[in-house]
């Protein structure tokens, strides 16, 4: 008995200490940005990487979208194109500092897939039309014959022609320059206001009012409402 009881003792033990050890979850080692282009599978020429790069250049410079091509051997250990562009979008930043206004086209060159992922604020602009007209006609016929250069020059190409018209930044200028303006006009109305009341003593002072018999009491009434609540929402597209 006394030995059965030292087993069992040990037994829970060392159940004690296997549930103490930390659980060490896997970490995925993404790329590192490396500018407009990142070409981390090698499959671009030096001329289409240029010409991709002036073209994402002039873009931001333009308008301010900042729009990321990523190339890389395999998405593995990530399930899709898509998934793996997103985490590439989220760990670079891409957009951040454009106020969400961001473009990556990913391609895998071993499963031969390509995505992209776009910020909220090009979700109006690029939208799934646009993706799929442009992956249909340039990107995906490029892929499959092996003209990685030439398919991802004429996919920015394209989504930089449709984003020409923004201008980030410029929506929260006005914005302000607006806020400004009715601040300083409600601030010289109520100044202009109070020089007007402080002038005419008969109105700050209520004795000539109650001698002519216009102040009979006073009394406070209640006031009801409903508010009513407003919801949106906004959602992502992906191209695989």
């Amino acid at each position: 008995m006394p030995r059965l009881f030292v087993l069992l003792s040990l037994l829970l033990l060392t159940a004690t200490v296997a549930q103490a050890v930390p659980y060490d979850r896997p970490k995925i080692k993404l790329p590192d940005p490396l500018g407009y282009v990142s070409d981390h599978a090698k499959i671009l020429e030096d001329d289409w990487k240029a010409r991709i790069r002036s073209v994402n250049q002039d873009l931001e410079r333009k308008t301010g979208v900042e729009m990321i091509v990523v190339t890389v051997p395999t998405i593995k250990p990530f399930g899709s194109a898509n998934d793996y562009a997103t985490a590439i979008y989220e760990k670079w930043g891409i957009g951040s500092t454009q106020q969400e206004h961001g473009i990556l086209i990913l391609v895998a060159v071993e499963e031969r897939q390509a995505a992209m992922t776009l910020g909220r604020q090009m979700l109006p602009i690029v939208t799934p039309a646009v993706m799929n007209q442009v992956g249909s006609e340039y990107l995906y016929p490029s892929i499959e014959r092996g003209h990685f250069g030439e398919g991802l020059y004429r996919t920015v190409v394209a989504l930089a022609s449709v984003s020409q018209d923004v201008r980030v930044g410029s929506l929260s200028k006005n914005h302000f320059r607006n806020v400004g303006f009715w601040i300083t006009l409600f601030t010289s109305i109520g100044a202009i206001s109070f020089l007007w009341w402080i002038s005419r003593p008969d109105l700050r002072h209520p004795y000539g009012r109650i001698r002519k018999s216009e102040y009979w009491g006073t009394g406070q009434g209640g006031f009801g409402g409903n508010w009513g609540g407003f919801g949106g929402g906004t959602s992502g597209e992906g191209y695989r």
